[in-house]
């Protein structure tokens, strides 16, 4: 059985090449560009992974991060944030969030994310 990711990302076109380039490495994908879409998809699943966007239309992916470790269902969830932010105290703040992995856009490559999800949740 594939593992499933829940990519929550508002680029749509990066979200698009997430999508090709993980469904084509054997993964399951769910997709959500905003908090509603995302609680509703883990009302009804919870994926092996959360590829997670910090810059997000509303609720931004830090608030949806708390929101993801105050349920004890979700608490486990590996969580790989994918943003542009790049601060110091933004990569503490979701690390103090229990994140697994914090990666800048701008510094790494599809390839690179996916062998990253590789490491922590196999294929």
């Amino acid at each position: 059985m594939s593992k499933k990711i829940l990519i929550i990302e508002d680029d749509l076109f990066l979200q698009g090449l997430e999508v090709t380039k993980l469904k084509k490495d054997g993964y399951e994908i769910e997709t959500a560009v905003n908090s509603v879409e995302a609680f509703k998809i883990l009302e009804k699943m919870k994926p092996d992974m959360i590829l997670l966007d910090l810059l997000l239309p509303e609720v931004d992916g830090f608030m949806i991060l708390e929101k993801i470790r105050e349920n004890k269902d979700m608490v486990t969830i590996p969580v790989i944030v994918f943003s542009n932010l790049s601060e110091d105290k933004d990569i503490k703040r979701a690390q103090k969030l229990g994140i697994s992995e914090f990666m800048i856009k701008s510094n790494f490559t599809l390839d690179e994310l996916t062998k990253k999800i590789k490491e922590l949740i196999g294929a």
